[in-house]
């Protein structure tokens, strides 16, 4: 008989870790405390701009391997698009300043000694600062091992670290840091090619693995939200979900790939990480124009990082505590005011009434990439044989990334397969 696996959560981890199992000939149960899958790494239907939408504009990256193979696995790698260089488009609105950072396409970081291809006004010497990062612990703050100022900072390092960290960035752990670093920038343009979505997230990176999932017998359980566990010795025994309970067999697996409060509800011993910071996106009802890059960086304003969709501008802007509670019509006319100046927009247009627009305020989007958060991830290995963590917020050696959840997912499937 197949063996069995419980998946609690269908966010990306948890889906990364059905699939691999599924694929494995496991017979394979998810179970969803809500109505939809992908966690905070969905699409969905908007009636504000009468679009369909992603709850955040999440970017990868050519060098993240677990996650374009589990969109390999589930047939949509030709999904995810982006140039045949790693190139990036930069803005400064402050005084219209903008460039191009090209890192080619090879294995070795050669644009270094490429004065065109670099940040403008930048030297080599500025890059050679960063080294600290590349072998920094974890317990070490990012701004006790970097400058955290001057040209380079301010028009690289800042936006990047900023967006991988989702904390300001001299508070931010350097051995997370070093880690975008080395397997990003250090790894040459081959590794650092944008990737993004273009059809959405869900249609994707959700949808297709649950139609492999259903065709390979397993089932997806919506509205199913585990309560406890009971334990018998050195195992997990029962899922009690409420209304019904399940009694596991010898040989089955759990895989806990749940947000962090929920996993320390079921496993009262459980540490985790406590504090977390907000992420704002912004949508906007608006056809980019023709010459416009599909993704740029925004220097000198509110918004961080600017997407070009079909009919759609989108912003994103993390550690955005200070704006979760601003009212929404005065947040969107900000957003929408520095738009204007990094597209550039008419005047006209800047000054006119907003287009259709929605605002997406994820209070909890990440976990605080910090030493002292980090140091409270727990690893996928728990104190029951039969039992394993995904999920971004474990010690995956990777801030809160689509990568480092899919890794997590890898990860723990690749334990339950060990119990064979």
């Amino acid at each position: 008989m197949a063996k069995k696996a419980h998946i609690i959560g269908a966010g990306i981890s948890g889906l990364a870790a059905a699939v691999r199992l599924a694929n494995e000939f496991y017979e394979v149960h998810v179970h969803e405390a809500t109505q939809q899958a992908g966690g905070r790494c969905r699409s969905y239907y908007d009636a504000a701009t009468d679009l369909v939408i992603d709850n955040g504009n999440h970017l990868l990256l050519s060098a993240n391997h677990h996650a374009l193979a589990y969109a390999r696995s589930i047939g949509t790698e030709a999904g995810l698009v982006g140039p045949e260089r790693a190139q990036f488009h930069f803005v400064d609105i402050r005084d219209d300043k903008r460039w191009l950072l090209d890192l080619g396409n090879g294995r070795i970081p050669t644009w270094l000694f490429d004065e065109k291809r670099r940040v403008p006004d930048t030297k080599i010497g500025d890059y050679l600062a960063l080294a600290p990062l590349i072998w920094a612990s974890t317990d070490t703050l990012v701004g006790d091992s970097i400058p955290c100022k001057g040209v380079l900072y301010d028009r690289l390092v800042q936006p990047l670290l900023l967006a991988a960290l989702n904390v300001d960035p001299p508070k931010g752990s350097a051995g997370l840091a070093g880690a975008i670093v080395r397997e990003t920038l250090l790894a040459g343009g081959q590794a650092c090619r944008p990737l993004i979505a273009r059809d959405g997230l869900s249609a994707v990176l959700v949808d297709p693995a649950l139609t492999l999932l259903r065709e390979k017998g397993a089932t997806v359980n919506f509205g199913h939200e585990l309560r406890q566990v009971l334990m018998a010795g050195e195992n997990i025994s029962t899922l009690e979900f409420g209304d019904d309970a399940i009694t596991l067999s010898p040989g089955d697996a759990v895989v806990l790939a749940v947000p962090p409060r929920a996993a320390s509800s079921i496993l009262l011993d459980l540490e985790t990480p406590k504090n977390f910071r907000a992420i704002v996106n912004a949508h906007f009802r608006f056809d980019p124009p023709h010459e416009m890059p599909p993704m740029m960086g925004v220097i000198g304003g509110l918004v961080e990082w600017l997407f070009a969709f079909d009919k759609r501008l989108s912003v994103t802007i993390s550690d955005a505590e200070r704006l979760v509670n601003a009212p929404r019509e005065e947040l969107a006319r900000d957003i929408w005011r520095d738009i204007c100046k990094a597209v550039p927009l008419s005047k006209e247009i800047a000054e006119g009434p907003l287009p259709p627009w929605q605002i997406v305020r994820e209070r909890r989007a990440t976990f605080e990439a910090t030493p002292e958060q980090n140091a409270l991830r727990p690893g996928t290995v728990t104190q029951w044989k039969n039992l394993f963590l995904a999920g971004d917020w474990t010690d995956t050696g990777l801030p809160a990334t689509i990568e480092g959840s899919i890794r997590s997912g890898d990860k723990a499937a690749d334990l339950v397969l060990k119990m064979r």
